[in-house]
């Protein structure tokens, strides 16, 4: 009885907590809605724009820096905050990177495999705070359409002695990630390619690498190359919904309280096998932060710059044509 009246009572908190993030216009929910509370941390709204705050969960935030693509930012104070909170859309269009005639054309389908590694020595520990994007050149002048990407992903086995062993168990997790393409603009991540929301769901049992069909988005890719990013969301229940979790630990130190965002898994395995330093870091939670190489001298302390490991090995499939 104890522990049904302390679930119901926990449900009740959340219930009331729960905040909507909605379409101005329609009404209708903005999808994983990025949360920044304006000090380097920040939470996600799920798939129908919920996301839970109180003043107990998070005492020291006086406000909420709102953002997702498609829709214009919103500053809001954190006291007296309302249940639903109107985004309006962005009047920006895309600019379209080629008409997309409809008719059957003749194409060589081509491949750049994901570099694999299941060393956990090797690995990225993602945090929700950083957004890791890879560039890819375009490697012809004729049209080419991306059709699938692959994310390389380091399961880790329940037993460490036998972490080195291919049939070993592995920790179970569910984890949700969000996906995002952008034009290259000098060297960097720019605008955007797609406004649509892309996101999918990770366990164990997809293996050393998950693979995200994108064909029906119609990316086409830009003369000057585009940069495909990864971003960790949380972690999931049994039916792919987002779990409402803080996203960092509070640490008591002499100082004061220290905030430390919290890894999630899969790892994410780097590689050196690339010659070019091709991966980009962002801090999602500072509002105006830019992106930031990869690479020694650049702000980062990594054990993976000691050991020259620079890229996040992602693999693409993609259509090239040959009338175009």
């Amino acid at each position: 009885m104890p522990r049904i009246l302390f679930l119901v009572l926990t449900l009740s908190q959340l219930s009331l907590a729960q905040i909507t993030v909605l379409d101005s216009l329609t009404k209708h929910p903005v999808s994983y809605a990025t949360i920044s509370f304006g000090n380097g941390n920040g939470i996600f709204a799920d798939d129908e724009g919920k996301f839970v705050f109180t003043k107990k969960l998070y005492p020291d935030i006086d406000s909420l820096f709102i953002s997702a693509l498609g829709f214009k930012n919103l500053n809001i104070a954190t006291a007296n905050l309302p249940r639903e909170l109107l985004m309006q859309p962005q009047a920006d269009a895309l600019d379209q990177v080629i008409v997309n005639v409809k008719r059957n054309r003749k194409f060589k389908a081509e491949t750049l495999k994901p570099y694999l590694d299941d060393d956990y020595y090797h690995c990225w520990l993602p945090t929700i705070e950083s957004e890791i994007a890879v560039y890819f050149p375009k490697t012809s002048t004729k049209d080419q359409k991306l059709t699938s990407v692959t994310f390389p992903m380091a399961l880790e086995s329940k037993d460490w002695k036998k972490r080195k062993r291919a049939n070993s168990d592995k920790k179970a997790f569910s984890t949700l990630f969000k996906v995002q393409f952008y034009a290259n603009n000098k060297g960097t991540p720019g605008k955007v390619l797609s406004y649509e929301t892309m996101v999918f769901r990770a366990t164990e049992k997809d293996g050393d690498a998950y693979t995200l069909n994108v064909e029906a988005h119609n990316i086409y890719i830009p003369k000057e190359g585009f940069f495909v990013s990864l971003q960790v969301m949380g972690y999931t229940d049994n039916t792919g919904k987002l779990l409402p979790n803080k996203k960092y630990k509070e640490i008591k130190t002499k100082n004061g309280i220290v905030k430390i965002p919290t890894n999630f898994r899969p790892l994410l395995p780097f590689t050196d096998g690339i010659e070019a330093k091709n991966t980009y870091i962002k801090r999602v939670f500072i509002n105006g932060n830019n992106w930031v190489k990869f690479d020694k001298g650049n702000g980062f302390k990594s054990s993976l710059l000691d050991q020259d490991l620079y890229n996040y090995g992602i693999g693409i499939s993609f259509k090239t044509f040959k009338d175009g």
